[in-house]
């Protein structure tokens, strides 16, 4: 196969699989941009309008898909307010199944190979300390914008389902499903708590339709105006019994009312009814940012994993592996 093919719902469905097999023998190796619900939401709201600058490359080993790599080339994102931002750079997404970790060696040849000439970032798992020594060896160092207080790594944190406490919301708010408000509020809600944003009806036409998308764990908190104040998606590993919330999000208008808590609590209901027996949600880790970090804490999340954002310059050139 060619090693720039682009990326197709049967590829995305494959790296879904990937992702539960690896999550039931080494949970902590799942890469934070590798996970079941993170690349449907990033192949669902991504695939028509970024989808021309992906590129693929897929290994095999005795008839099973063992790692794969997801390159994102440069491109340009246009945003609701009318802005337009060009990302010179290219990033990968990849996964390697730890019983193949020989592999990272050829995943790195070949982001390095397609990505040739341009800056290359990488996130990597703080617990797959081999991936970190070949992604050292072939060039790639910590990136300097993940450091300090400010700093963009993420972590990922868990919650078991056994015991979750009741939503409280103030008077007049109540929660909704997508299912129920409609495409247009679900598209608002987004797009209100992240402004400026690239989403799109058309983005959200395409979650819609990437497995295992469910509009009836699509939670949203209506305020008395009719205001989609917050809202959140809940992606179902049925395999593994997980439900991952991605994303989260809160109207800035209505902020620090307790919204958000509320809308965790009761999808972490809506998730036990449909099964899982426990959640993860992931945010920034660094000291500088508190506000998602504690609002998960308060509802019982803690951290189980981080990640290890890497970066090669542009005129590190080509290097093989030491």
């Amino acid at each position: 196969m060619s090693d720039s093919e682009l990326v197709t719902a049967v590829d995305v469905q494959l790296m879904q699989g990937l992702a539960q097999r690896v999550t039931a023998v080494r949970p902590d190796l799942v890469n934070s941009d590798a996970s079941v619900g993170e690349l449907a939401w990033i192949w669902g709201k991504g695939q028509v309008s970024d989808g021309g600058s992906w590129r693929r490359r897929l290994w095999f080993a005795g008839g099973e898909w063992v790692a794969w790599g997801w390159a994102t080339m440069p491109r340009r994102v246009r945003r609701n307010d009318g802005s337009v931002k060009d990302v010179t750079g290219a990033c990968l997404a990849y996964q390697v199944h730890p019983g193949h970790g020989e592999l990272v060696d050829e995943v790195i040849d070949w982001y390095d190979g397609v990505a040739a000439g341009l800056e290359r970032s990488v996130i990597a798992q703080a617990a797959d300390e081999f991936a970190l020594e070949r992604w050292a060896a072939h060039g790639y160092e910590t990136d300097p914008a993940s450091l300090g207080d400010a700093g963009s790594w993420t972590q990922l944190n868990v919650r078991e389902l056994d015991d979750v406490e009741r939503p409280v919301l103030p008077d007049g708010f109540r929660f909704r499903t997508a299912d129920e408000a409609g495409p247009r509020a679900a598209v608002q809600a987004h797009v209100d708590a992240w402004a400026p944003s690239p989403y799109t009806a058309e983005g959200y036409e395409g979650v819609r339709r990437t497995p295992p998308y469910r509009g009836d764990l699509h939670v949203l908190v209506e305020a008395p105006d009719g205001t989609m104040a917050a809202s959140t998606i809940m992606w179902l590993d049925e395999v593994n019994r997980t439900a991952e919330f991605e994303p989260v999000g809160t109207h800035p208008d209505y902020r620090r009312r307790g919204l958000g808590r509320a809308m965790l609590l009761h999808g972490m209901h809506l998730a036990r009814e449909a099964g899982a027996r426990h959640t993860t949600v992931a945010c920034l880790g660094a000291p500088g940012h508190p506000a998602a970090r504690g609002l998960y804490y308060s509802v019982g999340f803690c951290r189980f994993t981080r990640d290890v954002p890497l970066v090669k310059r542009a005129d590190r050139g080509r290097q093989g592996p030491a």
